[in-house]
């Protein structure tokens, strides 16, 4: 049984008010449900976010590090490693059934998910229908720490393959900085020249970092 102190009730602030209104200790208060001998969970959950340094640095721990620490465990960390898949397959069928264009935060959270705890620069390519509603997407290319070599002519082949309209692309930073750099403008801009000749429209490059995003098409460069 979950049994609250004067400190809080975040399971009662959730059901009252949603759970975007819960602190990210709160939340985690919520999901460890018990703290350890003589320390409350909220108290617990303050405690891991510090020690892990956020939420992201818990939720990407490998399980060694996790378990680790005094009162994790594997139980844990599979029922953690499975709230963050289910979160992503969610994402999935949301963005399955909405348009890009008129909901670009749940395609931008979908590519976090995907990319954001990636150690290495990973190239996606979503393709879409002429309604806008993505079809599928594929990891293109993959790179280094620092760099990925991207082949327009093949997102154009793999476009004409799946018959879109469209394509968003996205890569990651694994340095965790999403500032695009000069190559990734010039590779947008060839992909751009090679998709128009056929008519596939770039309707966005979103760079991933870690707890931040740049969008071109919010910058104005598409």
């Amino acid at each position: 049984m979950m049994v609250w102190s004067a400190q809080g009730a975040p399971r009662e602030k959730l059901l009252q008010n949603g759970a975007a209104s819960l602190s990210d200790d709160e939340l985690l208060a919520i999901f460890l449900r018990t703290g350890v001998p003589g320390i409350h969970v909220l108290d617990f959950a303050r405690q891991l976010l510090k020690e892990f340094g956020s939420l992201y640095g818990l939720m990407s721990a490998d399980y060694v590090r996790f378990c680790d620490v005094r009162g994790l465990g594997l139980a844990k960390y599979s029922q953690l490693q499975a709230s963050v898949e289910l979160s992503r397959r969610f994402l999935g069928h949301q963005l399955a059934k909405e348009c890009s264009i008129n909901n670009p935060q749940i395609t931008r959270r979908y590519l976090q998910s995907l990319l954001t705890q990636r150690d290495r620069e990973i190239f996606i390519v979503m393709f879409l229908n002429n309604q806008n509603r993505v079809l599928y997407h594929k990891e293109m290319f993959t790179g280094t720490l620092n760099s990925v070599e991207v082949h327009p002519r093949e997102i154009v082949r793999e476009a004409l393959k799946s018959n879109a309209a469209a394509v968003i692309l996205a890569h990651n930073h694994p340095s965790g900085m999403a500032e695009p750099s000069q190559a990734d403008r010039y590779v947008t801009e060839k992909v751009r020249e090679a998709c128009s000749l056929l008519d596939i429209q770039v309707l966005d490059h979103i760079v991933i970092g870690r707890g931040e995003y740049v969008s071109f098409a919010e910058r104005g460069w598409i």
